[in-house]
């Protein structure tokens, strides 16, 4: 073979190779090119702007749920607030209650209004005169039989008393003149009608125990009845005349 043909086909066998060599490269920037492009045409701006726009939407999302969460707390906080207050305006009320019914029970008892209610009345006479007897005081009512009622009715829960209609309270002055008694310089003759308003069940059986009120008036030969009332009106101290 000469020299010329051999390098003729070298030089073919090399423009063969660089064929196949340019023939890849541009496969391959045909690939790379469709591919960009395609990619380019996944971020188009239209759809930029929607995935901008989503990503926005996510953040305003997260914020308003913590937002939410804020004041969600903030609302419990509130209600315990409120509950709180609610209970303490309701102790107050209770409070409030309690001080006007003592206030009320004070009234009462000082006579200062009028008190109407179920009760009992006792009634003190003399007993018949004996003149078999030297001293005739023995029959006769005296100022310390009728303040032992009143001191048991008192002890008992009596909320208010009269003496012959004359309305009494713990102030009240009560002294024996004869077969008379004077109750806050007002003089009254026997019988002794001592009213009370309260509870019969509690205030009867009170001086009906044993060796109590009604047994010490009676071995001091006082007359003594007693009976329970279905309502008893006493007036307030300043209405009396």
């Amino acid at each position: 073979m000469s020299k010329k043909l051999k390098k003729t086909r070298e030089k073919r066998g090399k423009q063969l190779v660089l064929s196949i060599v340019f023939l890849v490269l541009g496969f391959m920037l045909a690939f790379s090119y469709r591919t960009i492009g395609s990619k380019q045409q996944v971020l188009s701006p239209e759809q930029t702007n929607l995935f901008q726009q989503e990503e926005q939407y996510r953040a305003d999302l997260i914020e308003q749920q913590e937002r939410n969460k804020e004041l969600t707390n903030e609302l419990l906080e509130k209600q315990k607030e409120v509950h709180s207050f609610e209970q303490d305006f309701s102790d107050k009320e209770k409070n409030h209650a309690v001080l006007v019914e003592k206030a009320r029970d004070l009234r009462l008892l000082l006579g200062d209004i009028p008190s109407k209610g179920p009760g009992i009345k006792v009634t003190l006479e003399d007993a018949d005169y004996d003149p078999s007897v030297q001293n005739p005081n023995d029959y006769i009512v005296h100022e310390s039989h009728v303040l032992r009622v009143i001191n048991e009715l008192k002890i008992a829960g009596a909320q208010g008393m009269t003496i012959n209609g004359q309305r009494i309270n713990s102030n009240s002055y009560i002294k024996c003149t004869g077969p008379v008694i004077m109750v806050d310089g007002r003089t009254f003759p026997a019988p002794f009608i001592i009213e009370a308003v309260g509870d019969p069940k509690v205030l009867s059986p009170a001086l009906h125990l044993k060796g109590s009120v009604i047994d010490g008036l009676l071995r001091d030969n006082i007359v003594v009845t007693l009976e329970d009332m279905k309502e008893v009106q006493l007036p307030a101290i300043r209405d009396e005349v």
